[in-house]
């Protein structure tokens, strides 16, 4: 193999891909990359048996081949590499090394051979539609800070993607939850994507396609069937097993009558939420709203180190409440609010909160309260 590449093609390429593999591995190959060259065209790929990237991009072809290389290694030493360098790549068939030459600098890398490299055979896409990226990276931004990292609750370490709502007003929703807080927005179903399968999209895959639909407006093409779904965007191509387990009854904690209406402020909450947690300890995050007609007191007592309190004015018209929340927790829901208002609505101290943007942009949030 005999191929000449420009650096910083390379960099962003084994930047998308290098992440996959895990820097502990007892399988010496899954710590590799393969490289592949053929037809002016060099293709990169990298797998963690449950998650696979490739990425294509054009290059000089010499010689056509393949081989891999330790994966952080070549990484690293492209990214060291002047700018605006070319990267010539030279595999020897008879010896087990990768020549990389850039200027003066000279490298070599043990190799091994392509055929021990796992290939996550997709098998056949059963539904396959297409969406604009910056929808699925708002479908993964506001559903994300939900999902669970408790290993027992497997089913519940991924996001739920599936077709919802009626014949008319169809949707693609995306639900996270670990219990605690549950997260759920909705888009226009996409063309071809009724009928699809829920599935459950792990923790990590979820998090290597928000990394490569960054700043992109690109169409992304999304292909699923029972076990596994394929993102492809541009030159790039991330194949993933799929959670195999039964996402819970979501809609069952969702409250519907909720009669308690709190409107504020989405910034001045934020951040009186913040202040009065400074206070807080690592074992008691509790905050306590106070609510009254016209007006909301947040409150933490923290037993060692003393309290805090901050008074908003707000639109509420109801019976006074006293509720308690985890604080990191409301300040996570928070964030996610687009709008300038949220509308918190609740029914008792010990009832789970409902809370949307008051410009409903088809997301809502659930918090289960806290004693305080």
């Amino acid at each position: 193999m005999k191929v000449t590449v420009e650096r910083a093609q390379l960099l962003k390429s084994l930047g998308h891909v290098h992440r996959v593999v895990e820097r502990r591995n007892t399988i010496p190959i899954l710590g590799n990359v393969l490289i592949r060259a053929e037809k002016s065209r060099l293709s990169l790929k990298a797998t963690d048996l449950d998650l696979e990237v490739t990425e294509t991009l054009a290059a000089e072809t010499g010689t056509a081949g393949s081989t891999t290389v330790p994966a952080h290694m070549f990484y690293d030493i492209v990214r060291k590499l002047p700018d605006g360098s070319q990267i010539m790549l030279e595999a020897d068939g008879d010896r087990s090394v990768l020549a990389i030459r850039a200027g003066r600098s000279r490298f070599t890398l043990q190799t091994l051979p392509e055929s021990d490299f796992p290939d996550l055979a997709a098998g056949d896409m059963t539904h396959a539609f297409a969406l604009a990226a910056s929808d699925m990276k708002r479908l993964i931004d506001r559903t994300q800070f939900a999902i669970s990292t408790e290993e027992t609750r497997y089913y519940l370490n991924g996001i739920y993607l599936h077709a919802a709502g009626t014949a008319k007003d169809a949707t693609l929703r995306a639900v996270a939850t670990d219990g605690h807080r549950l997260a759920q927005v909705d888009l226009p179903l996409p063309p071809n994507a009724d009928g699809m399968p829920g599935v459950i999209v792990p923790r990590k895959t979820v998090g290597e396609v928000q990394r490569l639909i960054e700043n992109n407006d690109e169409e992304l093409k999304i292909e699923l069937s029972q076990g596994k779904i394929r993102f492809t965007i541009a030159d790039v191509v991330l194949t993933s097993k799929l959670i195999d387990g039964t996402f819970p009854d979501y809609g069952r904690v969702i409250p519907q009558n909720n009669d308690k209406q709190l409107l504020v402020d989405k910034k001045d909450f934020e951040a009186a939420v913040d202040r009065v947690s400074t206070i807080s300890s690592e074992r008691g995050r509790a905050v306590k709203l106070s609510l009254a007609p016209g007006k909301l007191v947040l409150s933490v007592t923290n037993p060692d180190s003393g309290s805090a309190t901050e008074e908003l004015e707000v639109e509420y018209a109801s019976d006074a409440l006293d509720i308690g929340f985890n604080s990191r927790y409301l300040l996570d829901i928070a964030a996610q609010i687009e709008g300038e208002v949220a509308v918190l609505r609740l029914a008792d101290p010990g009832s789970p909160t409902l809370v949307q943007d008051k410009d409903n942009k088809g997301a809502l949030y659930v918090l289960m309260p806290m004693r305080v």
